[in-house]
């Protein structure tokens, strides 16, 4: 189990810091753990989920159309 930083997370999804957070605070995005008093990471495991389920969406929505 790997805990990753705000800078891994938008590297890994393309998704500015803004747009994390917007996501999160919509529970669209896996939420950060607290590290420490001004420090959050993120499990690389639950990340890596969501990206594969933005994938499965679309490859259901290339599907449909076809």
């Amino acid at each position: 189990m790997r805990i990753i930083r705000l800078k891994e997370v938008m590297d890994l999804t393309g998704l500015a810091r803004s747009t994390v957070y917007k996501l999160i605070a919509a529970e669209i995005f896996p939420k950060s753990i607290s590290l420490g008093e001004r420090c959050v990471g993120w499990l690389e495991s639950e990340v890596h989920d969501w990206i594969l389920h933005k994938v499965n969406e679309r490859d259901q929505m290339v599907n449909k159309s076809t």
